[in-house]
């Protein structure tokens, strides 16, 4: 875009005329048309003319004969102000047409950046450790907070005082069952499928096949089924968690939510949690049904076994306790991983980047405490003799 002073429609080149006073004051008289495409003597002209005249200290321009300028006009004045600055030389920018004297304003107002040449350097060892340390400590405090107002939001539910909108206790219903059953069906059925091929090869040795429905039901009863639907469930609804309310902390929902007077953990991470506490049985005993018939597809198909010797020896072999045992392990799996996804949601940062941190460390949080939570149930169960 190219400015002009009204009334001043004859175009000539650029000059530059410096008027020096005794009181080292000098006036620089700007004329012509100082455009991209013309002739203009720039910075460089203007501060020929400066350094010809050595007693200048202050400098003023004279712009009644400028007739068309542009933005390389306002560049060259920028570039005469830090060179002046450098001297000592004091500008008044008093002369300059007015909407050079705004952009001149606007350009200066913007500080250097210096990112760029900033180099980065180590910590030394201790530096790390009390880093590292004092972020141990904030987020330790920050997670037991957040269980403390998570047992809280549980708590007035209970009483019937939680405020959360009932239609995202559905969606989150939703969420967690129906559309989990695909890849729950696919994982039982073939972790059903992989322990009845291991304990075909062991056993078939002793001609103790009939056992494989031992084995399959075993283990997907009490250690299989809840595993590996917790693991399930932190890949699939944990990560989606975080990602949701990580989004929400980016766009400033959950500052507008406390802003408003609702609690995020009841309105956001309570929904969800209560979703995970009342699907994840139902999908620990769909996972046990779908493994023992992976098991079946092996033991009847290529084992030779019968589907009635197949039915009984698996229902001799477990009991109603080791089910409920594994429905139960399922329920804490679920929490788990509840807590874990809305954990990272809340204290993502506010970036793309920093939500795709959260989804991630998530994940990988409920499945190192559910894989640490079995490893304490087995020594619990094994202690107690159950």
């Amino acid at each position: 875009m190219t400015l002009s002073n009204p009334g001043l429609v004859e175009k000539r080149r650029g000059e530059i005329a410096l008027q020096a006073k005794e009181n080292g004051a000098g006036v620089l008289g700007v004329s012509g048309d100082w455009t991209l495409h013309s002739k203009a003597p720039g910075a460089a002209g203007m501060m020929s003319a400066i350094d010809a005249a050595e007693s200048v200290r202050s400098l003023t321009f004279e712009t009644s004969d400028l007739t068309m300028w542009d933005s390389t006009f306002v560049t060259a004045v920028l570039q005469v102000m830090e060179k002046a600055k450098v001297k000592g030389i004091e500008i008044d920018l008093g002369g300059l047409p007015s909407g050079a004297q705004r952009l001149v304003a606007l350009a200066s107002a913007v500080p250097e950046r210096q990112g760029a040449r900033r180099t980065t350097s180590r910590d030394g060892f201790l530096v790390a450790v009390g880093k590292g340390w004092l972020d141990f400590q904030k987020t330790s405090l920050a997670t037991i907070t957040f269980l403390g107002e998570a047992t809280i939001a549980l708590a007035r539910f209970s009483v019937g005082r939680a405020k959360f909108r009932r239609v995202d206790f559905m969606i989150a219903i939703e969420a967690c069952g129906p559309k989990a059953l695909p890849i729950v069906t696919l994982i039982s059925i073939l972790i059903g499928l992989i322990l009845a091929f291991v304990g075909a090869v062991q056993l078939r040795q002793f001609g103790a096949q009939i056992f494989v429905a031992d084995l399959v039901a075993i283990a997907m009863a009490r250690e299989m089924a809840a595993i590996m639907t917790g693991i399930i469930m932190a890949g699939r609804t944990g990560a989606a968690f975080a990602a949701q309310l990580g989004t929400m902390q980016v766009n400033e929902e959950i500052d507008a939510f406390r802003t408003l007077g609702f609690s995020p953990m009841e309105f956001l991470v309570l929904p969800r949690m209560l979703a995970l506490i009342v699907m994840m049985p139902l999908l620990c005993i769909y996972a046990n049904i779908l493994g023992i018939l992976g098991g079946a597809i092996v033991g009847v198909g290529m084992m030779g076994l019968t589907a009635t010797e197949y039915y009984v020896q698996t229902i001799n072999s477990v009991s109603l306790f080791d089910f409920a045992f594994g429905v139960f392990k399922g329920v804490i799996f679920g929490i788990v991983v509840a807590l874990a996804g809305c954990l990272k949601g809340i204290q993502s940062g506010r970036s793309a980047s920093a939500v795709g941190d959260a989804a991630t460390s998530a994940v990988v949080m409920s499945i190192v405490l559910i894989i640490v939570l079995d490893g304490l149930f087995a020594v619990v169960t094994s202690i107690l003799g159950i």
